[in-house]
């Protein structure tokens, strides 16, 4: 078997592997690269970029019907086969491009899943491949269910490429990717039945933000099954067939097309990480902080797939240059994260950043929670918009900020502010002084505070 030698060796081509390599072999180290899929990630092929693109379209849809009657005469009709093709325009030379940049670089690719041999040796494409430093930055793939017919189970991989939208969309899974992709159907003119074990979606999101949304959500047409158990799918002449049991009962639903949004799990299930001397848990590669394996000084981990790790792209390509420093420096620099605002795509957009009133109210003696429903103030009534809702806590005794809830238009841009509010351990009154542009969403903050 043909033999080759690496000062580092990267597996995954999304944003954390692909800072790695590229900082790797700047410094003159010689690195190389894996990925069994399209290069590029999961982000920018098949996760967030792609569903932005699709986002976009049915905010069109969402506001002209909100101003059906009020100066628009009449809703446009969405093409989801041209919508499909316009989304190429972004996915399409993703993987071309970021080939191209690392062989430019000098950076060796493969083409397949590396398995672990051991410590220090891989074996891919057929080569036994040494190397002084293995990185691991396989993000996250969709989570197994396990039940009879599961077969038939479709990913968002699929949602985010299939030509045509079917009448009847099933979503298993009602967090973040289920509930997107509901909204997005719903708008596109499918008839979307949401299924989920818990008793309400979005489970790390504001209670009483999460209820609007899903009164919304049902009033657009969605239909929700909470407390249930998938317990079997059959493929009918037509439809696929549902079966669960909820309330001690067994039901069932039809569905053109079923999806599994349970959620994602790190992909290292093809690695062989107990012949690398690997440990790992079900958050992900055990890593201390300095992102290295805590069982092979070896080997180092970023990205969604190390335990560290949180699903957002902007903090993968930050613990990719954590990675790339202690690899080229030593162990010299730990992983810190500020606090980070993350967003549900819905229309209208549900974000969050910092304590929950629950956390808040454990963490500080007494807090102040500023929670009302906004849809009467001006940005709102200017696009009439049907839901504006917000939740503010702060710290009573210091009157900082320390947790923002948002549920509106523009709430994923607007979570911005109260981010770096946050961060920098600004005040209500500090907040409030700042001059905003008038009339904006951003210069609604301040009323909120």
């Amino acid at each position: 078997m043909e033999e080759q030698k690496y000062d580092v060796f990267v597996i995954g081509s999304g944003i954390a592997g692909q800072t790695v390599a590229e900082t790797c072999v700047k410094e003159g180290l010689k690195v190389a690269i894996a990925d069994k899929r399209e290069y590029g990630g999961t982000c920018a092929n098949r996760g967030c970029d792609p569903k932005k693109v699709l986002l976009g379209a049915t905010e069109v849809i969402e506001v002209s019907t909100n101003l059906l009657g009020k100066g628009i005469k009449d809703t446009p009709a969405l093409s989801w086969k041209k919508l499909m093709k316009y989304k190429k325009n972004f996915t399409s030379p993703v993987p071309e491009s970021t080939e191209k940049d690392l062989k430019e670089l000098g950076v060796d690719l493969y083409y397949k899943s590396p398995e672990f041999l051991d410590e220090q040796t891989l074996s891919v494409e057929g080569k036994t491949i040494k190397a002084d430093k293995i990185v691991i930055a396989t993000g996250f793939e969709p989570r197994k269910l396990d039940f009879k017919g599961n077969k038939y189970l479709k990913t968002s991989d699929d949602f985010l490429s299939q030509k045509k939208l079917p009448k009847k969309v099933t979503f298993i899974g009602a967090g973040y990717v289920g509930m997107e992709f509901a909204h997005i159907a719903a708008r596109a003119g499918a008839q979307v039945t949401v299924i989920d074990s818990g008793k309400r979606p979005l489970k790390p999101f504001d209670a009483d933000l999460v209820k609007e949304l899903t009164k919304y959500s049902k009033e657009m047409g969605i239909e929700f099954i909470f407390d249930a158990t998938i317990t079997g799918i059959k493929r009918g002449a037509k439809n696929l067939k549902v079966s669960y049991d909820r309330k001690g009962k067994s039901e069932k639903l039809k569905s053109r097309v079923v999806f599994n949004t349970a959620g994602r799990v790190p992909a290292i299930s093809k690695l062989n990480l107990e012949k690398g001397q690997v440990n790992f848990t079900e958050d992900g590669i055990e890593t201390n902080d300095y992102l290295q394996s805590k069982t092979n000084e070896n080997v180092y981990a970023c990205g969604d797939v190390s335990d560290k790790g949180f699903p957002l792209t902007p903090l993968s390509g930050k613990e990719g240059n954590v990675v790339a420093i202690n690899i080229i420096e030593g162990n010299k620099k730990k992983l810190e994260v500020p606090v980070t605002p993350s967003v549900v795509f819905t229309l209208p957009n549900l974000a969050s950043v910092g304590y929950s009133e629950e956390e808040a109210k454990n963490r500080y003696k007494n807090v102040v929670v500023n929670f009302e429903t906004a849809s009467s103030w001006f940005n709102a009534k200017r696009i009439n918009a049907p839901l504006y809702a917000y939740k503010i806590i702060l710290n009573e005794r210091t009157k900082e900020i320390v947790g923002a809830h948002l549920l509106g238009p523009e709430a994923g841009e607007t979570i911005n502010l109260f981010a770096m509010a946050i961060n920098q351990g600004m005040t209500a009154k500090q907040l409030k002084q700042i001059i905003f542009t008038y009339p904006s969403w951003s210069n609604d903050i301040k009323s909120m505070v």
